[in-house]
């Protein structure tokens, strides 16, 4: 998987935010609001360029104290979340 090009993570408000830049923008037109963790794990997919869940999973659990379990369930949560808006590929 990949982050699609034209989609940025942007702080407005407070709030972090995803959203569509340049031709992403025509298609998506709205934001989508992360929490930390996503906003995080967002921040990983971009430098990684390709990504999957194992390697995300893998990411979250160097940074903080979590199961390995807990960790994928909220990843796996998190990208689902991701390709239900069409931000990724």
């Amino acid at each position: 998987m990949r982050i699609k090009k034209g989609f940025v993570l942007r702080e407005v408000c407070g709030e972090n935010v995803i959203i569509g830049e340049g031709l992403g923008a025509i298609n998506f037109g709205k934001m989508l609001a992360l929490n930390e963790t996503a906003a995080w794990l967002w921040k990983q997919a971009q430098e990684m360029g390709d990504f999957s869940i194992e390697d995300l999973t893998s990411k979250l659990c160097e940074a903080y104290e979590v199961s390995r379990e807990a960790a994928k369930t909220d990843v796996t949560e998190i990208v689902t979340q991701w390709q239900n808006v069409d931000v990724i590929e």
